[in-house]
């Protein structure tokens, strides 16, 4: 079998995208030759036998990440030709945004060649809950849904991600799962936070709200006066934090660029709890954030500030602290999170409970397992 990814985020960038379709390709990868198409990264990576990576220049934002109209399309437009020079692939996985997906679909039915569309988000529904333009959001729905219909299969990361790609006109939808690398996000190992310090680790966009964590810790202080939170990441939200964490005394909230793997789950390891969140109302309340495995892998509890599944997940088996997103639940929840003691036996519970329900070697084989399928 031949398979072709084609994706503007791949391995070694620091992205949930990255670590979930470098391991898809290792599980393509055994049953036969795969082909990335994606962006050049300042990073050195080393593609397992029987892949091989193709990296293309683009433009990245003032973060350094592919994101926005024109880094979209600098990945988009010349992904037309490399999509019609590769050798003709059995299969192509596409990831999103969209604008990737209508190009992989022109191709795919030019060339007829079968594609699964990787849903790990809805992008629509993203794109709806921020303050773009209602005709922006239009187009993206529009155009999402075109992927969708045109996909052989769309993988989905949870049942509820497949129950609304299907409202969105998906014909196959097989729910793979959403998992971490367990290997690195794991409870044994180097710390980094020293005691009484909260994580946020990951993409800090509009529709996710994190700045409500730094806004809270005014009360916070007020009950833990050595409080300190840390962010680690990167996203659209990262100047409101700023501002917020500037008007706060210094060393309060602290702030840092993308990190390796294993640099976060130190971080996540030594912290008292991570910090997740979601802004309810917006149309992504069925979302189910990596950053949630990542932190309850090392054994640390999570804080999630929203409602719907993530939220249901946490309270369900006993993960941490699900609350509504406000200031005041959200300080209450930091309060008692700072204050509580550290139970190693329920640190190796948390982390088991992820070794066996989200790993993202199970979910990276079910994946290749629905793409195989296509292929064939």
């Amino acid at each position: 079998m031949r398979s072709a990814v084609a994706s503007r985020i791949y391995a070694p960038e620091m992205a949930a995208a990255a670590f979930r379709l470098e391991r898809l390709t290792a599980s393509l990868a055994e049953r036969g030759e795969v082909e990335v198409l994606t962006v050049k990264t300042p990073g050195q990576h080393r593609p397992p036998a029987r892949v091989r990576v193709r990296r293309w220049p683009v433009l990245r934002d003032g973060s350094g990440y592919v994101r926005g109209y024109l880094p979209y399309l600098s990945f988009d437009i010349p992904l037309l030709l490399r999509l019609l020079a590769l050798r003709r692939p059995d299969v192509i996985v596409v990831e999103p945004p969209p604008t990737t997906g209508v190009v992989v679909r022109l191709i795919a039915t030019l060339r007829r060649v079968p594609y699964a569309w990787y849903a790990a988000d809805v992008w629509s529904d993203a794109t709806a809950s921020t303050s773009a333009p209602r005709i922006v959001a239009t187009v993206v729905r529009a155009m999402e849904s075109w992927v969708l219909r045109g996909a052989a299969v769309s993988l989905a990361v949870s049942d509820e991600v497949a129950d609304r790609v299907r409202e969105l006109g998906a014909r196959r939808v097989v729910t793979v799962g959403n998992g971490i690398d367990t290997t690195i996000f794991r409870p044994d190992g180097a710390r980094r936070s020293t005691p009484r310090t909260l994580v946020y680790a990951g993409t800090a966009s509009e529709w996710q709200g994190a700045d409500v964590f730094a806004r809270a810790m005014p009360q916070v202080l007020a009950a833990v006066p050595d409080a300190r939170l840390v962010y680690l990441g990167q996203g659209s939200a990262w100047p409101t934090i700023s501002r917020v964490a500037a008007s706060l005394p210094d060393g309060v909230v602290t702030m840092h660029g993308s990190l390796p793997a294993v640099e976060s789950a130190a971080w996540l390891r030594g912290a008292s709890a991570a910090v997740v969140s979601i802004v309810p109302g917006h149309g992504y309340d069925f979302a189910m954030p990596t950053k949630l495995f990542a932190a309850l892998g090392t054994g640390t509890p999570v804080i999630y500030a929203g409602v719907g599944a993530a939220a249901d997940l946490v309270r369900e088996n006993a993960l941490g602290w699900a609350v509504n997103h406000d200031l005041t639940a959200v300080a209450t929840a930091m309060i008692e999170a700072l204050q509580a003691p550290d139970d190693e036996h329920e640190r190796r519970r948390r982390a088991t409970w992820v070794l066996e329900h989200r790993s993202l070697s199970a979910a990276a084989e079910r994946a290749a397992e629905a793409v195989t399928e296509v292929a064939r």
